[in-house]
Formats: C-alpha cells, sequence, structure tokens
C-alpha cells in the first residue's frame, strides 16, 4: 500500500538524497550545489538547494544558520516567482519558529505557506504546511481544535500512499489519544506508525514511534526495561542520521521512564543532559520540560520545598510565556504529587481547586523579523501576513527583529491567513492576533488549525 517514504524538501539537483541521508551529508550536498547555483545565477535551483540547507541548520539545532536560509531561500524563488519554492521556504521558516517557541510566528508562516502552496498547485507543501498547523497546535495543548485537521490530513496520506506523511499523522493522533489518557488507542496507533515506517524505511519516522511506544510501555504497564530498550534502539537511529532534536526529546523521553521507576539520581542525571542538549540548540519547549523534570527528581531526592515551589513558579510563567496551554495543568500535578505547595504569587493552583484556566500564548512578545526584503505585489499579502518588512534592507541581509510587537489573539478571534487586515495589523500594528488558517483543499474540503 505504501511506497518507500522520501523527503520532498530535498528538491532540484538534491532529489537523489534520501530521507535516511544524515543530516552533515544533507548540510555538505546543499552548501555545494547552492554555491553552484549562485555563481551560475540560477534562482530556482538556489532557492531549492537553500531550502535543504535550511533544513539541515534546523535538525541540527544551528539555528541562526536555519534561519539565514530559508530566508534565503524564499528571496531567490520570489526572484523567478516560483510560488512553490517560495511556500516550502515558509514552510522551513515556520517550522524553525514553531522549534523556537515563537508559535504566534510559526501559525502565521505556515499558514501563508499552505495559502501559496495552493495557489502554486503544489498539494505537497500545501500538505505539509497544514500539518505543521496541527503540530503546532497539538504542541500547545489545543487538542479539541486540531484533532480533525490530524485526522483529514491522516486520510489524504493515507490515500495518496504516502507513508512518511501517514507515520507523522499517527503519531500525532497517538500523541492526542496519550495525553487524554487512552493508553491503549494510543499504543494501537504508534505500533501500526512504526510497522509502516520501517516498511517504507523512514528510519527518522521509525525512531519518534519507537520513543512514543516506550512512553507507553513505562506509563500504563510499568515495563522499565523494555521502555529503555526501545529508546535505546530509537537512539542509534537519531545518533546515525544527526538527529539533534529528536536525540534530545529520547533523552528527555528517558528521564521520564526513569522517573516513573522511582530510579531518581538516574533520573536527574538525564534530565541534566537533555537540558544541555536544548539549551545547545535554543530549543525553550524542550528545555523548559527538562526543566520540570529535573525538578521534580531533585525534590524526590531530597531539595527543600521552598526551592522546588521557586523553580515550579518560574517553571509555570516560562511554559505559558512560550504559549503551552496546558502549561497550568503540568505544573499543578507537579504540585500534587509532590505534595509542595505552590508559592502565593505563582497563579497555579493544586489540581482539585476550583479556579479557572489561563489559556495564555505569547505573552505580547515581539515577533522576529525575517529580513527577506521587498518584492513583487504577487507576494506582498504573504509578507505583510507574516510581519515582514516592506522594504530591502540596505545591506540585503538577514534582519534580526521588526519590533512589531505583535500580541496574542484572544480565543474566538477569527481572521484569514494572509489577508487583510488582521494580517497587516500583524506587521507592526496593537491589534494584532494569530490567524486562524484556513484552505480549501482539491475537493474544497476546508480544514482549520489554531483559534
Amino acid at each position: 500500500m505504501y511506497g518507500k517514504a522520501f523527503a520532498p524538501e530535498y528538491q532540484g539537483a538534491l532529489t537523489t538524497l534520501s530521507v535516511n541521508s544524515s543530516l552533515t551529508e544533507v548540510l555538505a550536498a546543499g552548501r555545494r550545489q547552492l554555491s553552484q547555483a549562485e555563481r551560475a545565477g540560477e534562482h530556482g535551483e538556489a532557492a531549492r538547494s537553500g531550502l535543504a540547507v535550511a533544513e539541515a541548520h534546523r535538525r541540527l539545532g544551528q539555528i541562526g544558520e536555519a534561519d539565514r536560509a530559508w530566508k534565503a531561500s524564499y528571496r531567490a524563488a520570489r526572484a523567478v516567482g516560483d510560488q512553490s519554492a517560495m511556500a516550502w521556504a515558509l514552510w522551513s521558516g515556520g517550522t524553525l519558529a514553531r522549534q523556537r517557541g515563537s508559535f504566534p510566528l510559526a501559525r502565521r508562516l505556515l499558514g501563508l505557506a499552505a495559502e501559496m502552496g495552493e495557489r502554486g498547485g503544489d498539494i505537497v507543501v500545501r500538505g505539509y504546511s497544514l500539518a505543521g498547523l496541527a503540530e503546532t497546535g497539538r504542541i500547545q495543548g489545543d487538542y479539541e481544535a486540531v484533532a480533525r485537521l490530524h485526522e483529514q490530513l491522516l486520510a489524504e496520506a493515507r490515500r495518496r500512499g504516502e507513508a512518511r506523511h501517514t507515520v507523522w499523522a499517527l503519531e500525532g493522533i497517538a500523541q492526542i489519544h496519550r495525553q487524554r489518557g487512552e493508553y491503549d488507542t494510543a499504543y494501537a496507533l504508534f505500533e501500526e506508525a512504526a510497522q509502516i515506517a520501517g516498511g517504507a524505511d523512514d528510519r527518522r519516522g521509525h525512531a519518534w514511534a519507537l520513543r512514543g511506544l516506550a512512553d507507553i510501555v513505562s506509563a500504563r504497564d510499568g515495563d522499565v526495561e523494555r521502555a529503555l530498550a526501545l529508546l535505546s534502539e530509537a537512539e542509534t537511529t537519531c545518533r546515525a542520521m544527526r538527529l539533534s532534536s529528536a536525540l534530545a526529546y529520547n533523552h528527555k523521553m528517558r528521564g521520564n521512564v526513569l522517573y516513573r521507576a522511582g530510579r531518581y539520581a538516574e533520573a536527574r542525571d538525564t534530565y541534566e543532559r537533555a537540558l544541555a542538549e536544548f539549551r545547545e540548540m535554543s530549543e525553550p519547549r524542550g528545555e523548559a520540560l527538562s526543566r520540570l523534570g529535573l525538578a521534580k527528581s531533585l525534590a524526590r531526592l531530597g531539595r527543600d520545598h521552598t526551592e522546588t515551589a521557586a523553580e515550579l513558579a518560574r517553571l509555570a510563567k516560562e511554559l505559558e510565556r512560550i504559549g503551552l496551554r496546558h502549561a497550568r495543568e503540568m505544573v499543578a500535578r507537579a504540585h500534587t504529587e509532590l505534595g509542595v505547595r505552590p508559592q502565593e504569587d505563582s497563579g497555579v493552583r493544586p489540581q482539585g481547586d476550583s479556579g479557572g484556566r489561563t489559556h495564555g500564548d505569547s505573552g505580547g512578545r515581539p515577533q522576529e523579523g525575517n529580513g527577506l526584503g521587498a518584492g513583487s505585489e504577487a507576494d506582498g499579502r504573504a509578507r505583510r501576513g507574516a510581519g515582514l518588512p516592506e522594504q530591502e534592507d540596505s545591506g540585503g541581509g538577514a534582519q534580526e527583529g521588526t519590533g512589531a510587537g505583535a500580541q496574542a489573539a484572544a480565543p474566538g478571534d477569527d481572521a484569514q491567513a494572509g489577508t487583510g487586515g488582521r494580517a497587516r495589523r500583524a506587521a507592526g500594528g496593537s491589534a494584532a492576533a494569530d490567524p486562524v488558517v484556513r484552505s480549501r483543499g482539491a475537493r474544497g474540503v476546508r480544514v482549520e488549525a489554531g483559534r
């Protein structure tokens, strides 16, 4: 039913690269091809080879390099009016924004990528971009908003026999069920994902599926050794392919497994290792979650309750700043589990308290600039919708910030991605809000993500 997995982000002269190519190999090949294309003045090829460079840097945790590469890819694609390549660059930028914990920016860029991919007739980048939106919402804990989108994307992937995308969708749906405590359903979905990934030679997808299985085996069955064995198998793949982010999340999960088993000293050491890895790649979500595991481990090892309460209060604020909607519940569970009374100014209520829940997003953080420069009217809407500068900077390089100061959307706000006043206000207005991303597929089916 499924063919061999492929990597559509490796394009142009780089289509010979495998989905399992090591990231160092991808980066070296991408740089060579990009240099050749730039010398020859081939903007289209520069855009496509630049995309591979951006993705290799991102997956290696090299945030600054990835940021510069996707912007350069976008500019090259715009120079020849290639909407498909522009959409892929925006997808890369949106995925990077999510990895950095900049969820409002991620939703804007991914929404624009989906829209531009649809206009350019590239159903693959449209699907990847909608998948990115779904994953962003899921990571933030907005399960109700994105569960249906995951299911729709799974149906599309199955219909086209796309193994890699099917595996992604199965794993995302499994995560939603797992967070709801529906372990048996989650296990079955992770197991199917692992089988499809194995058959399609998708080693990255297989490694993530093994991580999911290890989580369920640990949480549901209490089978520590099997869970650790699954994680060790996945770690071998992560190291072989240089999957820095996946490896760090693998180590964080190993910490979870050890913590559940009461092996608190080992859990502490493992969380510290994961924390260092996340800090090295500037991934705030993984860093905060590792800190939470570390705080719990240290409390179990005798840390003073006052120090634990102070750290949990700091974590509650950090998790909400990042935009994780379930942050308060996570920290409240830690307080209850550890028997630690929350600090009065932490805003966290122990589980069982009747207090309301606050859903935060970015807390009004300034949005990152992108330095793509000015272009034709055809992509002006995209640049305005993503908060991009209207004028070319004098050196043609990437600006570090726009000082937009955009605010997060209030629940129930509604907007069309990349169009009209809301999108323009996102570039520099005080009334900016996160867009609800809408896109119509080839059959006219509307799917939504975000709030």
